[in-house]
């Protein structure tokens, strides 16, 4: 129905910034909202930000709000690819990160627990 591959992982300084992208494919049926979360080892996946596919709708996670963005190419009808602009990053943000699609309508998808078509996730590692 819907397939997810994230990019543009990598290590960066603490203080640096890195811009995450998630590929979106998806068949007969656009997802509501498409997610990030983060899995550091020993942790639990943690939600990040969600955005609706139609308009501008976004929601952060205390932890990232003013240092992540996330968007989608808003010249296009409809989301092929979102993105996760992570700036002032700091050790503490080390993790595999992950985009996920969900399909439960709008506002809900926003904080829906129900995310689950995901990608194979892309490692960030921040150094001190």
């Amino acid at each position: 129905q819907v397939q997810l591959e994230e990019s543009g992982g990598g290590s960066v300084q603490s203080g640096g910034s890195l811009n995450l992208s998630c590929s979106v494919t998806w068949y007969t049926y656009e997802p509501s909202c498409i997610g990030w979360f983060r899995q550091a080892p020993g942790q639990q996946r943690e939600v990040m930000a969600t955005k609706y596919t139609r308009n501008v709708d976004t929601w952060y996670a205390d932890s990232v709000k003013g240092r992540f963005t996330v968007y989608q190419d808003s010249a296009r009808n409809t989301v092929n690819a979102v993105y996760l602009q992570m700036s002032s990053l700091k050790p503490e943000d080390t993790a595999m990160y992950y985009c996920a699609a969900d399909y439960t309508p709008f506002p809900l998808c926003l904080t829906s627990k129900n995310y689950d078509h995901w990608g194979q996730g892309t490692q960030v590692t921040v150094s001190s």
